[in-house]
């Protein structure tokens, strides 16, 4: 008996696949869920806030959080609770119109610039030192200053400063594939420029550039509540955490709950994307 059982071949271990692996992450479904909660409430801010989010009330200026506000109101006696939900719609606006033309432009123009090298990668280069050599936040309020505040005019600036740094993950992503034994195998086997770039490089480099993508739309949530609250992005009486921030700041400590709860908000939904962006880079990661 123990001879039969020591000449059977010993069965193959099962490991998890990686998207499997990734959802037993407490962070990653903690991301998800967050994110999925934002999105809902986005998409149907009336069905969740109680009241109407300009609706003014003189009778209930500055109430603290309560059952009837659970927010707390503001200083017209419009309710809290509902302008932070009928934000939703705007950040989450933000999160991806901020993000995704940068992002079009970016991975379009570093895959060429990557394949091609030559005079388009120096003169890239150029443009890359003269953008990093500001703070990306003061370009972006330089172009809005010129522009003009609102919403259209701050995905502009964004979209102008922040598709270089997509272009140059991108470009090192595309170079790095180039060294690969596919990437040579199609030159000699006389497949178009654009073949080699856009189905065989780009599917095969973009991993880094969509767990970026996470992380910027966190970052732009925080540069677009910024932009409100120095009047440069959404303008009163919409309403956007930035907006709600500034209205209450000269009375945080009489009236905490104005910048309070919608900076609760703000931490909350950046942390979201940043826990998917971990998931990601995980789940996206090559097996060794």
């Amino acid at each position: 008996m123990s001879d039969a059982i020591a000449n059977q071949a010993p069965q193959q271990i099962k490991r998890p696949g990686k998207l499997a692996a990734a959802l037993q992450k407490p962070g990653f479904m903690c991301g998800l869920i967050i994110i999925g909660i934002s999105i809902l409430l986005a998409s149907a801010p009336s069905v969740f806030a109680p009241y109407d989010p300009n609706f003014i009330n003189y009778t209930a200026v500055r109430q603290a959080p309560s059952w009837q506000h659970p927010f707390g109101t503001d200083l017209l006696g419009r309710d809290t609770f509902s302008r932070v939900i009928w934000a939703y719609s705007v950040n989450m606006q933000m999160a991806f119109l901020a993000t995704i033309f940068a992002l079009l432009i970016g991975v379009v123009v570093g895959a060429l610039v990557g394949y091609y090298r030559g005079i388009a990668d120096m003169i890239f280069g150029r443009v890359v030192d003269a953008v990093i050599t500001f703070p990306f936040l003061v370009l972006v309020i330089a172009v809005v200053a010129v522009l003009g505040p609102g919403l259209v005019n701050m995905y502009i600036a964004i979209t102008l400063v922040g598709w270089v740094y997509y272009a140059r993950l991108m470009r090192a992503e595309v170079i790095s594939q180039m060294g690969n034994d596919y990437a040579s195998a199609g030159i000699v086997m006389g497949y178009s420029d654009r073949r080699i770039i856009f189905r065989h490089l780009l599917p095969n480099a973009i991993t880094p550039i969509i767990v970026y993508w996470m992380t910027d739309m966190a970052l732009a949530i925080l540069l677009g509540s910024s932009l409100g609250y120095l009047g440069l992005g959404a303008q009163p009486p919409q309403a956007e955490w930035g907006v709600l921030i500034a209205e209450g700041r000269n009375f945080i400590t009489t009236a905490w709950w104005l910048s309070l709860m919608p900076g609760i908000a703000i931490v909350l939904t950046g942390l979201g994307f940043s826990l998917i962006g971990d998931g990601l880079a995980d789940l996206l990661r090559p097996r060794g």
